[in-house]
């Protein structure tokens, strides 16, 4: 095993967005967003969670090298129908390397940490489909994920 060495690419504006899903009892769902479950704010507590674990990843991925990162943004929203939540998490940088693994990482604490907070009340929780949405910027360009059919 070894780190890819970067030391040689120039630094350029990169931006990668990743997505969770986390179905709940939509009564689940309305007791977080009437504020309330007994831990506290959900949402700000899994919004917070994201952006921290995007400046740890290089602690929790091995080989992944740590980056500056510019910008993190943490977005909850219900699901129709009340059977979930959807994180989304984009995260920008002006560096060597990606951050899709910053954004993969932070869309799971985030949804993770809604479990934690929410799990009393619903331990039947199912945490899914974490999955990169886009990516752009580098040598490889641009990506997005093609909308199902």
């Amino acid at each position: 095993m070894k780190m890819v060495d970067v030391g040689g690419k120039e630094k350029t504006e990169r931006v990668a967005v990743a997505t969770a899903r986390l179905s709940m009892l939509p009564a689940t769902l309305a007791r977080i967003q009437a504020g309330e479950v007994e831990k506290g704010d959900v949402l700000a507590a899994a919004r917070l969670a994201g952006v921290m674990a995007t400046k740890r990843t290089p602690d929790l991925i091995p080989l992944c090298h740590p980056i500056s990162i510019s910008g993190v943004e943490v977005q909850l929203e219900p699901e129709a129908g009340g059977a979930g939540l959807l994180v989304r998490v984009t995260v920008r940088t002006v560096d060597r390397t990606g951050v899709e693994m910053e954004a993969l990482t932070a869309a799971c604490a985030s949804a993770l940490t809604v479990y934690d907070m929410c799990k009393s009340m619903d331990r039947g929780m199912v945490l899914e489909a974490v999955q990169l949405e886009h990516k752009a910027g580098g040598r490889s360009g641009e990506w997005s994920r093609e909308p199902k059919r």
